[in-house]
């Protein structure tokens, strides 16, 4: 009689999730010097599913994953003494103009662009607190305020857009989109200082280390498994 292949299933949904987490992992490690970035964390979760008719003692279990989350700890403050540096110290981030809509981000590696906005590493426009970007007049220094009032020659011309949200969905490249309710953000920008990534390299090494020993356990028991349904077989059809 063979084995039920169900079983194999459930160890195969197992490795996928083992798989999931090591991508996860590697993310977090490949960014752990990118300015701003929030580790990313995949809650687990289990899920039954019912055979022959839903009995109790006959459920299945699936590992999955419920959902996946950045973890919003601050990172710690790196000085630059760029005049074109930020760093939100606090909650919040900073609002840019994307091809994909206005994003967060808590990046704050700025410069001006050839047409003198205000623009991200990856040449986006630094949104003001009415949703415009930002242009400055690059003949002349600027500087900006704890509460984010952008100021050429002593008058303010702007004012940083910083939004907190009650959640934030990460879109890649360290952009964020705001989910529930918008929020007052409670913070102070810090110029020539970059905050950077909250992600422990040591600790997420040894989450790469157990990822991989599991997904190698998930892999050793299917072919043992399917040993066992091969030899079963065999012996059936004597």
């Amino acid at each position: 009689m063979a084995v039920d292949l169900q079983s194999i299933y459930m160890l195969a949904s197992g490795g996928k999730r083992a798989m999931e987490q090591l991508d996860v992992t590697s993310n977090n490690i490949a960014n752990v010097d990118t300015p701003g970035f929030k580790k990313i964390f995949e809650e687990e979760m289990y899920q039954n599913v019912p055979v022959n008719k839903g009995e109790a003692g006959k459920l299945l279990t699936f590992p999955r994953f419920r959902e996946t989350v950045p973890i919003l700890s601050q990172g710690s403050l790196q000085k630059t003494d760029s005049p074109f540096d930020f760093a939100i110290s606090g909650s919040g981030f900073f609002t840019v103009l994307t091809k994909a809509g206005v994003l967060l981000t808590r990046d704050g590696h700025f410069h001006l662009d050839k047409n003198g906005y205000l623009v991200d590493a990856n040449g986006n426009k630094v949104l003001d607190d009415t949703g415009k970007p930002i242009l400055l007049d690059g003949t002349m220094p600027f500087n900006v305020t704890e509460d984010g009032k952008v100021l050429q020659g002593g008058v303010q011309v702007a004012a940083l857009g910083i939004e907190d949200y009650d959640s934030v969905k990460p879109v890649g490249e360290s952009y964020y989109r705001g989910l529930g309710n918008r929020k007052k953000a409670n913070c102070k920008v810090l110029t020539g200082y970059l905050e950077s990534s909250n992600v422990n390299p040591i600790e997420e090494m040894v989450n790469l280390i157990e990822a991989q020993r599991r997904f190698d356990i998930y892999g050793n028991l299917i072919r043992s498994l399917d040993r066992v349904n091969i030899k079963s077989v065999e012996i059936g059809k004597v």
